[in-house]
């Protein structure tokens, strides 16, 4: 029942998020003197409606989104009647239609901002400093955690009968212990852990100095076998190596919890990486549709792959009902960001799309007027229909396998 709640909330995130979207275009159309003739909640069957003055607003029966009329979009705007022309969208300055036309994707944007600036003051941030690869991992403190056992061979299992114990816990080590030293050898980190180690053979007996409660200390203990490749090369040939029975507690947090000034830094440090991944991910879609593919036809689902908002709902479910309150919000703040800057693709029938005629107009009449050319005037958007087309079919096709993908095999977060 948590995992329905979730997903049943996340959806009305969703909606709540599009619906203030299109809230977006309508009062910054309202503002500017644009007519704004209809504004809904939702697609389809109208379940519930009135009208405030030249706008009817209301609530449709299909929940997957909403939309707002403004009336002259474009001049080929047919349904325009003759009073209301001078207040048709496309009779008003660019920079104004730009405003107008970017509002919904800006709504996100600052969705996004509020809920990151909430989040760094009580959820915490993900931590910048927390290590995300090898080099980093060694540069931890050598704060270490105690195996049961010395796995003979680079392995995911767990221990057997036969395998070798743990020399760290012969010597009486525990989990929590500050290694400081090999055999009289500083050891600053966990990198010079491993390399200390690296220089003993197995078979030899090892004096560790640690700490433990702040208090230095010393042991000894025999050292055991197993095998590694080498440090500088992961994929090199595997030998035989020193072992001391132990793994790395990473003390470094993983999150940062910050004052509600600092949070604005934070905020913004978060969200330049958050654009700087949203528009490396748009690169990657492409490529990912063969690996939907796989994941549709019975192949292993890759958590690269993009996910629809079936997938973000199933995602955020799953989140809610394991209490990771962080990797909620997280998804309704990538998922808004995404959604605001793919609306920003210069693309019909996106917002981006009707952004670029604008400034293409303008800067066409801007540069016939220096030549001594006539104004060639509006673009002719029915000439642009097959684009447009094409571009409705492409993004058709990617959501359905996307949605197919998120039902018949779905990413999860939590194993089952």
């Amino acid at each position: 029942m948590s995992n329905l709640l979730g997903v049943v909330l996340f959806a009305l995130a969703i909606l709540i998020s599009v619906s203030l979207h299109e809230a977006g275009h309508m009062l910054t159309a309202k503002a500017f003197g644009m007519k704004v003739t209809k504004y809904f909640v939702g697609f389809g069957p109208t379940i519930w409606s009135f009208k405030r003055g030249e706008t009817e607003y209301g609530l449709k029966g299909i929940p997957l989104g909403g939309f707002c009329k403004i009336v002259g979009m474009t001049p080929h705007d047919d349904d325009v009647d003759p009073a209301d022309e001078p207040r048709a969208m496309w009779r008003f300055p660019v920079w104004k239609r730009t405003i107008v036309m970017s509002a919904g994707s800006i709504t996100h944007f600052a969705l996004a901002l509020v809920a990151i600036w909430l989040a760094a003051v009580t959820l915490g941030l993900p931590n910048p400093k927390f290590p995300t690869n090898d080099a980093e991992v060694r540069q931890e403190p050598a704060v270490i955690a105690l195996s049961d056992c010395v796995m003979p061979k680079l392995e995911q299992r767990a221990c057997a009968p036969g395998d070798p114990a743990s020399p760290a816990a012969q010597a009486q080590l525990r989990d929590g212990d500050r290694i400081t030293s090999l055999n009289g050898k500083p050891v600053n980190n966990y990198g010079e852990m491993l390399a200390g180690l690296r220089a003993l053979k197995p078979g030899e007996t090892a004096k560790i100095g640690y700490v433990r409660d702040g208090q230095p200390a010393e042991t000894s203990t025999v050292l055991a076998q197993t095998e590694r490749p080498p440090l500088d090369n992961p994929k090199g040939t595997v030998g035989p190596v020193a072992a001391l029975g132990v793994g790395l507690t990473i003390t470094t947090p993983n999150r940062v919890v910050y004052g509600p000034v600092a949070a604005f830094g934070a905020t913004g440090d978060f969200t330049r990486e958050l654009a700087v991944g949203t528009v490396q991910a748009l690169q990657r879609l492409p490529q990912k549709v063969p690996a939907l593919w796989t994941a549709i036809t019975g192949g292993e689902r890759d958590v690269d792959t993009p996910i629809s908002v079936v997938g973000a709902s199933r995602l955020g479910g799953e989140a809610f009902a394991n209490k990771a309150w962080l990797m909620f919000v997280m998804l309704f703040i990538s998922l808004n960001f995404f959604i605001g800057v793919f609306n920003l693709l210069p693309l019909l029938p996106l917002d981006g799309g009707h952004i670029a005629i604008a400034w293409f107009e303008r800067a066409r009449s801007w540069l016939y007027a220096r030549i001594g050319r006539a104004d060639p005037g509006r673009v002719d958007y029915l000439k642009l229909m097959p684009f447009t087309y094409a571009v409705i079919l492409i993004g058709g096709v990617f959501t359905l396998l996307t949605i197919t993908a998120d039902v018949v095999n779905p990413i999860t977060l939590f194993p089952r």
